[in-house]
């Protein structure tokens, strides 16, 4: 397996500082940043620092198991932050790829029920041609094709998360 470079770390930087412009455009101030971990950590913390959000938390999240093998659903991993109030919070969810939509979809109607003010949704990556359930992240960083990713975070079987790019993965 190998991977090429299809978005640079100066394109990442781009990217955060766009979509928290948006985000600040909108007139949505969060006061929660939530990272669909792990891919979505290195974009969170932009985020958040972007956009002064000191508090970010993470919501550890399965639903891949390799490429094209998932779950029948999405499951929250423990610890699941019930100890977070999120009552009367606006609250930014933010994942790296949304393809199907299961992931984005499941964590936002769990965290509906916990009462926050507001939930908005934000995805690194979109590919909307993987779309399964009839759900849209508010705001999107870049909508690629239906390729397999890694990089940012973004991993292949748990390696590759750390490449300094986002690359499109060649199976050899």
């Amino acid at each position: 397996m190998s991977a090429r470079e299809i978005r640079t770390w100066d394109s990442f930087g781009v990217a955060s500082r766009e979509l928290a412009t948006q985000i600040a455009k909108s007139g949505y101030e969060p006061d929660i940043i939530l990272a669909i971990a792990r891919g979505g950590l290195l974009a969170a913390g932009a985020l958040g620092y972007a956009l002064s959000v000191k508090n970010t938390y993470t919501l550890n999240v399965e639903f891949y198991t390799g490429v094209d093998e998932r779950l029948a659903v999405p499951i929250m991993l423990p610890p699941v932050p019930s100890l977070i109030d999120l009552r009367e919070s606006r609250v930014l969810i933010v994942d790296d790829v949304a393809d199907t939509g299961h992931t984005l979809n499941h964590v936002t109607k769990y965290l509906a029920t916990r009462k926050p003010a507001r939930l908005k949704t934000i995805a690194l990556l979109d590919k909307p041609s993987r779309r399964e359930v009839d759900f849209r992240a508010d705001w999107i960083g870049f909508s690629i094709p239906d390729e397999f990713v890694v990089g940012y975070g973004i991993d292949f079987a748990q390696r590759n998360r750390n490449l300094p790019y986002i690359g499109k993965v060649r199976f050899t």
